[in-house]
This record gives C-alpha cells, structure tokens and sequence, in this order.
C-alpha cells in the first residue's frame, strides 16, 4: 500500500481559496472569496496576501477584487502546453509560419473561451493584441468562429450565456454578432472548413482558422494564419488555405482522427 506523503495543512487550506476562485471564473471580493472556500475573510485574508506576493493572484486597486496572477496563468499555460496535442501542433505551426510567411496562433478551448497557447511570428511582424494566454472572443474573432462552429451547441450557447465571449479579444458591442447572422456565419465555417475574417476585428488584418480534430471526432485546437490585408490572400481556394488546411488535418490525423476538413 503506497503510503501518503506528509504535506503542509497551511498551503492546502489556502488552496481552497485558489480553487474557489478557479471555480468562479471571475474576479471576487474577499468575503465572497473566503465564503466559497469555507473561511472567515479574516482568516482568507493572510493567505491571499502571500499569494499576492508570489504572483499566484492579483487585487485590483481600483475594486477590490482578486483575481488569478501572472504566475498561476504562466502555470495554467505551462500545462496546457504539455497536452499532447499541443505538443504535436506546435513545431508544426512554426513551419506553417515559414511557409507562408505570416503569423500562426495555435489555441484551445480554455476556462474562459477560445486560449492562445502559442504564436509564431515570421520575418515580416503583424502588429496584433494577440499573445500567448490572449482570449479570443468567440464570435467576433476568426479563432472564437472556428471553435463556434463545432463544439457541441450547449457548450456555445453556455459561454454566451455567462459572458465569456464579452472579454475576449475582439469583442466590440456596437458590432457584436447576433440573432441569425450567427447560425449563417457558422455554416459558412462548417461549409468552408475554415473561419474567416477580414479586416474585422483587427483592421488591417486578415486571417483564416482551421480547426484540428482527435480521435472521437472533437475539436481539440484551432490554428489562425493571419496576416495584413495587403499580402494575406484571404480567398477560400488561396495558397494560404490550402496549406492551413493541410496542417490542420495533418495535425488531426497525428491525433486519431479519421477525416480530415476538406475544402469545397
């Protein structure tokens, strides 16, 4: 019988402040905090202060309010990097990058949407608010659109619903995407195999994302080529889509999947 190692009890009672704020998703008060996690804000409050100081949360001066830190979304990515399928798709996107002389972002579905995990930048730089750890909006964005499209519906719907897709980058309420226009652009995703877009949100810049798919048929990551307006052939049969398409299924092929997203 494996015998259980000796821990701290101070850390794994702080961790329960971490793991209700995890839980949250959104930035918390102290005494709605300490409450989640089954403490007074009295004694919530020493630990918060030393995960302050390590980075692993963050307090905003103006309301108050905590949040995850730099140094648990260094970890978070850290992590997300070590799937596998990251680890596949990632010197794979740098080729793509090369090859076609422009910008490649590869991102997975995250706890707060549509996750940049990696971005390839080739000689030419493409000036975007896009970094690794970026969220991307879900249907204001080319990368939120190809992920849109095929995960499950109730899993779109629910982000919606909470409001994920109001802090992703690219998000903007006076053109968010709405009603009818939203089950028309999806189709034109599935139809195509590939989200587009063009010069909105980013103006100046065009891209294209292609999603990546595992053994039981899932959409595991979405890779975006991007590019300014002046050089990015955004046109659905172009050099750029067809070899964004081939990477992707190459991707998804080395994953499990059966079938690759054909262009039509």
């Amino acid at each position: 019988m494996k015998r259980e190692s000796r821990g701290i009890q101070s850390i794994e009672v702080g961790g329960e402040l971490l793991r209700a704020l995890a839980r949250s998703g959104e930035p918390m008060m102290l005494r709605d905090l300490a409450r989640e996690a089954g403490m007074t804000p009295a004694k919530a409050h020493p630990y918060l202060a030393s995960f302050s100081r390590i980075g692993l949360i963050e307090q905003d001066e103006t309301t108050g309010r905590y949040e995850i830190g730099a140094l648990a979304l260094e970890l978070g990515l850290i992590s997300l990097r070590r799937l596998s399928g990251v680890r596949i798709a990632g010197p794979k996107i740098a080729a793509l990058a090369s090859q076609i002389g422009h910008a490649v972002s590869l991102a997975v579905w995250g706890t707060h949407g549509p996750t940049v995990v990696q971005l390839e930048e080739p000689g030419q730089p493409v000036h975007i608010v896009m970094r690794a750890g970026s969220v991307m909006a879900l249907l204001e964005t080319a990368t939120g659109r190809a992920f849109a499209a095929f995960l499950p519906e109730k899993t779109v719907n629910a982000a919606l619903e909470s409001g994920l897709d109001r802090h992703g980058v690219g998000y903007n309420p006076k053109r968010a995407v709405k009603g009818a226009k939203v089950a028309d652009m999806l189709t034109e995703v599935r139809k195509h195999g590939l989200a587009r877009a063009l010069g909105d949100p980013l103006p100046g810049v065009n891209a294209f994302s292609a999603p990546v798919f595992d053994h039981a048929g899932h959409v595991a990551l979405v890779i975006t080529a991007m590019g300014p307006e002046g050089t990015f052939d955004a046109r659905w049969d172009s050099p750029i889509a067809h070899a964004l398409r081939d990477c992707a299924g190459g991707i998804s092929k080395r994953l499990g999947h059966g079938m690759t997203v054909a262009a039509e």
